[in-house]
């Protein structure tokens, strides 16, 4: 067997490749050698060696890491849409009811919606916002503060109870000034005002 020709291919394989040399004895290697041709010195660390030469792009960080910064963006993202959700939202105390201990509700003063009702003869009805309406029932003309915030919606539903022919008018006030107004002179008709702020 010759030798001469596996040595003369080895060492133009080599030539194309990368030659690193041997610390120990100065051996020229190919740069994918762990160790040492000539000595069997390690000339790279096994370990790194079978990376296949993985660039670092200055991401290598552990997945616990990885973990905790995804957490701790997902926990500022939630307490900045908290923060702006809260500061957003109007303040629903104005707009409840207080009971008193005789089960009286009693209106605050801060309700800026009146209903006035004008009309010569016997009504009923309901008034105020639609999801807490509330039933109304007289006789001529009467007027009732709204227990509704100034952005709640506003309903009066008002129907004739005596079959009278006389205009039934119904007026919405906001701050005092009227905001909405509608009037019948049916003598089973109903007025209807639905108001948004």
């Amino acid at each position: 067997m010759n030798f001469n020709k596996f040595n003369t291919v080895k060492t133009i394989y080599w030539e194309l490749d990368t030659m690193v040399k041997c610390p120990r004895c100065g051996y020229e290697n190919n740069d994918i050698s762990v160790y040492c041709e000539n000595c069997t010195y390690p000339i790279k660390n096994p370990q790194t060696a079978n990376s296949n030469n993985k660039k670092d792009n200055g991401w290598n960080i552990s997945t616990g890491k990885k973990i905790a910064i995804v957490l701790g963006i997902v926990v500022i993202a939630l307490l900045l849409f908290s923060f702006i959700y809260n500061s957003t939202q109007h303040d629903n105390k104005s707009s409840l009811n207080v009971i008193s201990a005789d089960e009286k509700v009693q209106e605050g003063s801060n309700y800026p919606y009146q209903a006035h009702i004008i009309y010569n003869g016997t009504w009923s009805g309901k008034v105020g916002d639609p999801n807490y309406i509330r039933e109304v029932s007289g006789r001529g003309d009467e007027s009732y503060n709204l227990d509704c915030a100034p952005w709640d919606k506003v309903t009066m539903v008002i129907e004739k109870s005596d079959g009278s022919s006389n205009e039934l008018k119904i007026e919405l006030l906001k701050n005092g000034n009227v905001v909405a107004e509608n009037s019948t002179t049916s003598s089973t008709g109903s007025v209807v005002i639905n108001y948004n702020y």
